[in-house]
């Protein structure tokens, strides 16, 4: 609970303690002094009016501003003038209370929309603070923005690289992890481009620039995030839609109620009656007081946020609820969101003559010596303990692999190119992930196939979203093609687009929001920090909590904490049982209101009635709405 939050709830216990204060004391007062009370109600004004001006005294005070504005007919309008209404009237009780319930139905949505998002921008890592140029044979730092075009920087290991541009001198690994969303590192070598925002994880590189900072991948990404908000389609806040026909109405109405029949007496030539009709035009706007709706539909709202909530599904705002229930296209990336971005090997292809074990002890010790993730998952996948005494003599090959001596044997394992360039022979290859060659003393001995693991649930994700009624599911990635394709054929997925960058990503997402139906929705499901200008974009935006980046999940309407994909159809099914139960607010107050308020005008309804149309309506209307939480 923020701090404005936190006034608005010590205002309401005042407001509260002040209301139940003066109720008692009015109650003995009138018990035992009973003379007191006779036509001197209005005594009692004085002491109701600070519990009203304390919880009431911002309402009024948008009511005012509205009205200087020429904007009048909005809820803060109607709530000043029904409870002004109840004032004038001389029930004070009534007045403090609807203005008190009023406060504690916008707490409780301010409290389901959460805390506001931080700028986005701030949270990102890949922004350089500066790049390394060479200045009278020094190194210094310099504003990135001040690099001109063809100027060659120094990007050193753990540095990120500032401006996009081609590496003239040095080997390294790269981790592009924040801009591709993939795991595995990128090897690069001179002669090769390179993009900024990427982290420099091995050798010092030697970059010549090809664009300027403003124009580089780091600085468009970061405008994409910055700018996507404004893109962001929102429903419309039901009671300010509401209100704007219904507050009209019933003001005009109340006016008329009061001034009609009395010149329609006069001109009778009987008495106008104007007391009689001043009261019921007061009590029709008592009545027409929208207390159950504003109350309820946040309420119904908040438990469903809260019942989300508690399966581990965290929503930051009732409009995202309406925006899930008629979801109709699915977005998903790939690593970390229906993968594990975990890597492991998946396939082991021995040539003739060698077995898997041979094969997988000799890539094993060959890569004993780097942190890679590759590395790890054969090491990991050899499971036996490493005798470092067998292996000697490593050293890494730029872009290709590893070479090493093993009991006495050289051992190569890398990539294709490894191979190509040493003159030996492949019998058979693979492109179904990221693939290492091994070949010992020049001769082949066989591959490993190394793949990121789909989740075990996102298959049946996939499934219960199209059960569910979604009609298009996509995969965006910044993955191979084939890789991609094959973690589309095994969960269903029904459309695939490959090798993207997060420009590519938006651009892809766009698309499809162009071709949807008016009112149909779109849906992105992402983890990394590169997917948040996606996330910004989408109709909504959801978020894989527990492994995802800051930035995503700030961008992110919906955040699934245990990053299951399957979560979502159990979301998609708290949606649209909590409009289910927001309808049935809906046309159950509208139902009595409008009854209540021809009975008012007709003088059948006293404010007994309008107390029922008001708070009662409102009562039942809240106790529905706590169904919400309970949504199986």
């Amino acid at each position: 609970m923020n701090a404005k939050q936190k006034r608005v709830l010590k205002r309401i216990i005042i407001a509260a303690v002040l209301l139940a204060a003066m109720w008692i004391a009015e109650e003995i007062i009138t018990d035992r002094i009973v003379e007191f009370s006779k036509g001197k109600k209005y005594l009692w004004l004085i002491p109701y009016a600070i519990p009203y001006f304390v919880i009431g005294y911002d309402i009024l005070k948008k009511a005012g501003k509205g009205i200087i504005k020429g904007q009048v007919f909005d809820e803060n309008f109607l709530m000043a003038v029904a409870t002004v209404g109840a004032m004038a009237l001389a029930d004070f009780r009534e007045g403090v209370a609807v203005m008190l319930f009023y406060q504690i139905g916008e707490l409780f949505q301010s409290c389901a929309v959460g805390k506001s998002r931080k700028n986005i921008a701030e949270l990102m890592d890949i922004r350089p603070d500066y790049a390394n140029i060479i200045i009278d044979g020094k190194i210094e730092r310099v504003d990135p923005d001040e690099v001109e075009v063809g100027t060659e920087i120094i990007v050193k290991p753990g540095e990120k690289i500032p401006i996009d541009g081609i590496i003239v001198e040095g080997n390294s690994t790269l981790n592009t992890s924040a801009l591709t969303g993939e795991s595995v590192p990128r090897d690069v070598c001179t002669g090769e481009n390179v993009i900024s925002g990427c982290i420099n994880m091995t050798g010092t590189i030697k970059v010549k620039t090809t664009r300027e900072f403003g124009d580089s991948t780091v600085s468009q990404i970061l405008d994409l995030v910055e700018n996507s908000s404004m893109k962001k389609s929102k429903s419309e806040n039901f009671i300010t839609r509401f209100a704007k026909y219904y507050t009209p109405a019933v003001c005009y109405g109340a006016l008329a109620l009061a001034i009609m029949p009395p010149v329609a007496r006069i001109i009778a030539g009987y008495s106008p009656m104007w007391g009689e009709w001043v009261v019921r035009a007061l009590t029709f706007l008592v009545i027409s007081c929208p207390c159950a709706l504003v109350i309820s539909i946040p309420l119904s709202f908040f438990g469903g946020i809260g019942c989300a909530s508690s399966k581990g599904i965290l929503v930051k705002g009732s409009n995202y609820f309406e925006t899930l229930a008629s979801t109709g296209i699915i977005v998903f990336d790939k690593t970390g969101t229906l993968t594990k971005g975990v890597f492991e090997v998946t396939g082991i292809y021995p040539a003739k003559g060698f077995n898997e074990k041979e094969l997988l002890e000799y890539a094993a010790y060959a890569e004993s010596n780097s942190g890679h993730p590759i590395s790890i998952s054969l090491i990991n996948a050899f499971g036996g303990e490493i005798d470092l005494k067998r292996v000697s003599d490593i050293h890494e090959e730029a872009g290709h692999g590893v070479c090493a001596m093993v009991d006495g044997k050289k051992v190569l394992a890398g990539n294709i190119r490894l191979m190509l360039t040493e003159g030996i022979e492949v019998t058979d290859e693979h492109d179904e992930g990221t693939v290492v060659y091994v070949a010992v003393d020049y001769t082949y001995v066989g591959c490993i196939v190394i793949s990121d693991i789909v989740k075990d649930n996102s298959k049946a994700a996939i499934g219960i979203l199209k059960k569910a009624g979604v009609r298009k599911t996509v995969m965006l990635t910044g993955d191979s093609t084939r890789a991609a394709e094959i973690v589309a054929e095994q969960i269903g997925i029904d459309e695939v687009k490959s090798e993207l960058l997060p420009a590519d990503k938006v651009k892809e997402v766009e698309a499809l929001l162009d071709s949807k139906g008016d009112k149909e929705k779109l849906a992105f499901v992402g983890d990394g920090i590169n997917d948040a200008p996606v996330l910004s974009r989408a109709d909504l935006g959801i978020a894989m909590g527990a492994l995802g980046s800051d930035a995503a999940i700030e961008a992110a309407d919906m955040v699934l904490m245990d990053d299951d994909p399957a979560k979502i159809g159990l979301a998609m099914k708290i949606a649209r049982g909590t409009i289910s139960i927001v309808k049935q607010n809906i046309v159950f107050a509208l139902l009595v209101k409008f009854a209540c308020l021809v009975f008012g005008a007709l003088g059948f309804a006293n404010m007994w009635i309008a107390i029922f149309a008001d708070v009662g309506v409102m009562v039942l209307a809240v106790l529905n709405a706590t169904r919400a939480l309970r949504i199986k």
